[in-house]
């Protein structure tokens, strides 16, 4: 066969791997991106930490910090601003010098951290001089932190070492222990918890378990290892000192009319009970400070903090918008390494280069993408919602994906990544961006009023009703109207019912009207 040209044309749509990889930066939050670029850097060797931008920056803020202290001297104490200045000068060279001579002089890789892997602890290889109490310094280290009590199960163990039991009695013990939930109530019948300890020469008998339990039911916190909410009650009741005022009117509520302790008017329960309204609301004050849940002092759910992806200040009456990268490391081009690459050699090592070479480029162009993205995309949403940052959620206009997708020339797809899981510190607190759209309702005018303006409406005026009249959703709705904001009255039960807000008829609680 002879060799030949064709031409052809043909049109498809490509993925290539530099889009997926923009695409999925794209829609990563601060606390995944920091992970992404930790194993980028681990991965490529064509990739480093910026540590002179880091040095930089490190020593701005130290010089904005010295120049605040010498502002504050100086306003607190008129000295030489000359002499003051070569006197720290002194100092510090001195300082650096003592350094220099008393630290010995080892390098990365000497020092061992150079060897540390990405998921490798710190402290394992790096022990920073940290200062002793019992020296006399004075000084805390707040990271170190020694706790004994790692769970509510690990509290309840170590009193049940510590309290005289037989070996059958510590094992029935045991494992109503494990039996018990994060709020200190036991999960399942104590017959069904310890079926498994039943053994065919010396079975279990129900009075046995029970009486570990009341034993076990005088641990701390009070009130654990109840069945049932009234149980618990009347644990930490009984419990208080007897000399306590109003100990057996609380008692004999809980026992006997705990279901109305919520819903029942005072009234009503002064005659069921044959007490006085005073002895009512003693007893119920007394009610009131009594723990349903003993076990959450002691719960170990971990906290999630959230880590703002951009910070909206207000700067000489604008409001300006600044990425939260501080706690991003920052990559650059190793220099060394890029310069090794020989463009006219076709070896294997080279190819290496060239590959990991090519692929940190397109990294660090996607990164800066996403960044111009999520800045773009921020700076939008803070102008159309300026009324939020002044008033708060009173003032949140409408808002959906297409008005913002419209002003950037984006697709809503786009919008969409980029709003998802990204929070934006404001003035009125930390709000994931997702927070600004919502969808709208019609006033008198003909205008739009947003959702979240409507909820923020209903719940000033629910927090401002008469507690012994609280506001009907009709109710709610008329007032509504008298504002312009015209809404069905199934639409004030959906909104009251998303923002955790009972009916009416449940609003009207016993401890309203004390």
């Amino acid at each position: 066969m002879r060799p030949g040209l064709q031409l052809k044309i043909n049109q498809q749509l490509t993925m290539t791997p530099q889009l997926q990889q923009a695409i999925r930066l794209l829609q990563l939050s601060t606390l995944e991106l920091q992970q992404e670029l930790t194993e980028q850097l681990y991965n490529n060797p064509l990739l480093e930490l910026d540590e002179e931008e880091e040095k930089r920056e490190k020593t701005q803020d130290e010089t904005d910090l010295a120049l605040d202290d010498s502002i504050l001297n100086k306003e607190s104490d008129p000295v030489d601003s000359r002499a003051l200045t070569e006197d720290l000068l002194n100092s510090s060279n001195n300082l650096l010098a003592s350094e220099t001579q008393d630290t010995p002089d080892l390098s990365w890789e000497e020092s061992g951290a150079g060897d540390l892997p990405v998921e490798g602890n710190w402290e394992d290889v790096y022990n920073p001089i940290t200062s002793n109490v019992a020296g006399g310094s004075g000084e805390i280290d707040l990271e170190q932190v020694y706790q004994v009590t790692e769970s509510l199960q690990d509290h309840l163990r170590w009193q049940l070492n510590l309290t005289p039991f037989s070996e059958r009695d510590r094992q029935i013990g045991m494992t109503l222990i494990d039996s018990v939930d994060n709020n200190g109530f036991l999960t399942d019948d104590i017959l069904n918890i310890t079926e498994h300890l039943l053994a065919e020469e010396e079975p279990l008998q129900e009075e046995e378990i029970i009486a570990v339990l009341h034993r076990l039911q005088q641990f701390d916190p009070a009130g654990v290892f109840a069945r049932d909410v009234q149980e618990c009650l009347l644990i930490q009741i009984n419990q208080l000192p007897s000399k306590i005022p109003f100990v057996l009117e609380a008692k004999r509520l809980v026992l006997e009319f705990l279901n109305d302790l919520g819903s029942v008017d005072p009234l009503r329960l002064s005659k069921k009970t044959g007490y006085s309204l005073d002895q009512i609301r003693e007893a119920m004050l007394l009610i009131k400070n009594l723990n349903p849940r003993p076990g959450e002092a002691l719960s170990t759910q971990s906290v999630d903090y959230v880590v703002p992806d951009a910070i909206v200040e207000k700067i000489d009456n604008s409001w300006r918008v600044r990425l939260n990268d501080a706690n991003l490391p920052r990559l650059r081009i190793n220099d060394s390494y890029s310069s090794l690459i020989k463009r006219s050699d076709d070896s294997q090592d080279n190819q290496y280069l060239k590959d990991n070479l090519s692929e940190a480029r397109w990294f660090l162009r996607s990164l800066e993408s996403r960044n111009e993205t999520l800045m773009r995309v921020t700076m939008t949403i803070v102008e159309l919602q300026q009324g939020f940052l002044e008033q708060g959620p009173i003032a949140m206009k409408p808002m959906v994906l297409a008005d913002v997708a419209n002003r950037l020339e984006l697709h809503e797809s786009t919008i969409s990544r980029v709003t998802t899981t990204k929070y934006l510190a404001t003035p009125q607190g930390i709000f994931e961006l997702k927070y600004f759209f919502s969808s709208h309702v019609g006033t008198a005018n003909g205008g739009e009023c947003s959702s979240t303006a409507v909820c923020a409406i209903l719940k000033e005026m629910i927090n401002a009703e008469t507690p012994s009249k609280p506001l009907s959703d009709s109710k709610l709705t008329a007032l509504l109207d008298e504002q312009g904001i015209r809404v069905a009255r199934r639409t004030v039960a959906k909104y009251r019912e998303s923002m955790g807000i009972a009916s009416s008829s449940q609003r009207k609680r016993f401890e309203n009207t004390l």
